[in-house]
């Protein structure tokens, strides 16, 4: 990221009279606006809504705060497909660049829990390391990353975690936790729940203080708790509430999927399918001419593609209007819905664009023993709902 002052701002006085502050205090200022803004506007991109956008200005402002706390974390609960594993990558990045410190909390008692992997622990251990290897391999900037798994630190400090959670639980009617709270755990609100199920949102939402979060990462489908969350800030009188920064949720590729699917293999691709696989799933995606809404090639491509190489590449016969570089997706966008850019145009080179970003996990599951040892046994695994 750059941080030096705008190109032009040669001397003090300039700066001074573009910022209309005083001439000796201007470059310092400038700069540090400059940067404010730039790690603002990097944030802001990783979310598809913020919940506050005013306390995230404070919160990068905050000279004491010098590396705000993200929060993330999942269940390691089977085989990670490319929205675990390439969206996070992502955005993880993008928070650090930004200058936090991303805690990824595995969340392997809430796994448990959930009843993944039949509520065994060490498989689900096993899957959560299956899954850092992943993103080793993707390219997560693990400088600036703190894995941590939610049994070893809960056991640590016990007293401190049971103490809030508690506390959580005795300010929320079971009926709220359950129509509020259950769809985080990829649950629907009729279904029956066992006692453990419901406690796990009360428990989530202590993840949050436990870990000193400033931002709550996580996917639109875990806002609910991280409102609650929020409203138990209300309930203490804490003035300072985390900020939450939730992540567009990719869909599966067959028609009206709102999002990828473990238990349906075809409606997602995994970070180690090959390249025939890729090729074969995306060719059978739905990819409606002319129809942006609910397209879910275009949404790989906005979400995934472009963040990664700032670009979309289609190469076809010059019958066909030849090759074309889109530099944005509003580019994108005009000539699919105006039919200047078919189906057949997309799939090929969203395919290719996929395959180059998961060659690097496919030659580590390749080459590293460990790290095949992993994904052999995880592909053993029943994945359970």
């Amino acid at each position: 990221m750059d941080l030096s002052p705008a190109p032009g701002a040669s001397t003090a006085a300039e700066v001074a009279a573009a910022a209309s502050v005083d001439p000796s205090l201007a470059p310092d200022a400038s700069s540090s606006a400059k940067a404010e803004d730039e790690r603002f506007a990097l944030l802001m991109s990783i979310g598809e809504e913020c919940i506050q956008t005013d306390e995230l200005r404070l919160l990068l402002q905050n000279k004491e705060k010098a590396f705000p706390i993200c929060y993330d974390g999942f269940e390691p609960s089977g085989r990670m497909h490319i929205a675990q594993g390439i969206v996070k990558t992502i955005n993880v990045n993008k928070m650090i660049r930004a200058g936090c410190k991303v805690k990824i909390w595995i969340a392997d008692w809430f796994a448990q829990l959930n009843n993944k992997m039949g509520g065994d622990l060490e498989k689900i251990q096993t899957v959560g390391r299956y899954m850092i290897e992943i993103w080793k391999a993707a390219g997560m900037n693990l400088d600036g990353v703190e894995f941590l798994w939610s049994s070893e630190e809960i056991n640590k400090r016990a007293d401190e975690y049971w103490t809030l959670v508690m506390d959580i639980a005795r300010r929320n009617k079971v009926k709220r936790i359950t129509r509020r709270c259950c769809t985080i755990m990829g649950r629907a609100d009729n279904e029956e729940l066992t006692a453990a199920q419901i406690f796990y949102p009360c428990m989530q939402c202590a993840d949050i203080f436990f870990l000193k979060a400033d931002i709550c990462q996580l996917g639109m489908d875990q806002r609910k708790v991280n409102m609650l969350a929020r409203e138990y800030c209300d309930d203490i009188k804490r003035k300072h509430k985390p900020i939450i920064l939730s992540h567009h949720m990719l869909p599966g590729f067959k028609e009206g999927q709102e999002k990828m699917s473990k238990s349906d293999p075809s409606s997602a691709i995994f970070m180690e399918d090959d390249e025939a696989q890729v090729n074969l799933k995306i060719k059978q995606a739905f990819c409606p001419s002319n129809i942006v809404e609910g397209n879910p090639c275009l949404e790989y491509i906005k979400y995934i593609v472009f963040p990664w190489f700032e670009r979309f590449e289609v190469v076809r016969k010059e019958k066909n209007g030849c090759n074309k570089t889109f530099l944005s997706m509003d580019d994108l966008i005009t000539d699919y819905a105006s039919g200047a850019l078919h189906p057949t145009d997309v799939k090929p080179a969203l395919a290719k664009a996929i395959n180059e970003i998961l060659k690097p996990v496919r030659d580590h599951f390749n080459t590293s023993k460990e790290a095949k040892n992993l994904l052999n046994t995880v592909k053993m695994y029943r994945v359970s709902s």
